[in-house]
């Protein structure tokens, strides 16, 4: 039998509120031990500071223009992480000594496929030397220096579960956060992966201006179900070239804007980005070989009731939510990322040319040993 090895993923989303923490045991193949999920909620002062930061951040000059800032956010986020590694760790009972390796996710500041940039800010030999584990970050470059586009790097821990679930397949992964991405495994075990459009990215964002962050989002879909949709303005959104493009293919937040549905009523707004959401998850079947007989729903988006019924009713195809397979669908892409660091330390390749465009199947993330 493989030897098991013991990872933290830590993961904080494009919503910038927290920290997902899940700590899991495998040989980086086909075996799959979870140990734990911890949450760690960011101060809203902090969160603050993250979202300010990333609206500066809307091209790649920014990155330079802001260096300095983003310096110093880089090692509060970094800070801020070990203190959620070691309420983790008290948590669930777990000796450090028993952890071989941490993957260390950091935030996401900015995205862009046309530019081959992702930035994440996480300075991982800080970390290391903070909590005294090795750390794997800086997932993405390896891929994009090799003509991927960095993204998404979760296809492989979904192909994981479905083997040690033994879902039957074409079956779909569907993530739905900030922005939705699917993860399709075919009847040949082949993967295919993509972002699809805004996830919960700019109904969060309608919202919150709204209601002047009083209100983050639209709990169970309440408000959209009472709204009618604007067909107009969705075909607007859905005039992107981007729908049109062949996966793979891969988003940024700040790729979409709210100002289309200005004039529409409260309810009314909230409707149509919603339906944005739910028509381009369906329409990524058709970019697909064949229809999944059944979703796999994770992320935050898997809890607003009316999506998840549209997503049903447009599609005409199974949906179930991942926990029902006992995982937790808040932590899937930390559990990923624990994932990700164990084969990056196996020197197993976690990024494919189906997955994010890269010219071959590669390992990545930088190692930063404990001194």
């Amino acid at each position: 039998m493989k030897q098991l090895i013991t990872s933290i993923g830590l993961m904080s989303g494009t919503s910038g509120d927290g920290i997902d923490i899940s700590t899991i045991q495998s040989d980086g193949e086909d075996k799959l031990v979870l140990l734990g999920d911890y949450y760690y909620k960011y101060s809203d002062n902090f969160k603050t500071e993250i979202m300010s930061l990333k609206d500066k951040i809307l091209k790649k000059e920014d990155l330079t223009k802001h260096e300095k800032i983003i310096k110093e956010l880089e090692r509060k986020i970094t800070t801020t992480h070990a203190f959620a590694v070691e309420e983790s760790l008290e948590k669930f009972k777990i000796n450090r000594k028993e952890i071989n390796i941490v993957g260390f996710h950091g935030q996401t500041l900015f995205h862009s496929f046309r530019d081959k940039i992702s930035k994440q800010i996480a300075d991982g030999k800080l970390l290391s030397n903070l909590i005294k584990i090795d750390v794997v970050n800086d997932f993405r470059s390896s891929d994009i220096n090799n003509g991927g586009q960095g993204a998404p790097l979760t296809p492989i821990y979904h192909s994981l579960i479905q083997k040690i679930k033994n879902i039957k397949t074409p079956v779909a992964f569907v993530n739905i956060g900030g922005i939705a991405n699917i993860t399709y495994i075919g009847s040949d075990s082949k993967l295919l992966s993509f972002d699809t459009g805004p996830g919960n990215s700019l109904i969060d964002r309608f919202i919150k201006t709204k209601s002047n962050n009083k209100i983050n989002f639209d709990e169970e879909g309440k408000t959209a179900s009472r709204g009618t949709v604007d067909e107009i303005i969705i075909e607007s959104y859905l005039n992107d070239p981007y729908y049109e493009m062949k996966p793979p293919k891969t988003l940024d937040i700040n790729d979409f804007t709210i100002s289309l549905i200005r004039g529409l009523s409260y309810e009314n707004s909230v409707a149509t980005l919603t339906e944005l959401t739910a028509r381009t998850i369906v329409n990524s079947f058709f970019l697909v070989p064949e229809k999944p007989k059944k979703i796999l729903l994770c992320g935050g988006g898997r809890k607003n009731k009316f999506l998840v019924e549209r997503i049903k009713k447009l599609s005409q195809i199974e949906i179930v939510n991942i926990d029902e397979y006992k995982l937790d669908g808040d932590f899937t892409e930390s559990q990923a990322f624990a994932y990700l660091a164990i084969r990056t330390l196996l020197k197993k390749p976690i990024s494919f040319p189906e997955t994010t465009g890269v010219k071959n199947s590669l390992t990545g993330g930088k190692i930063s040993k404990i001194r």
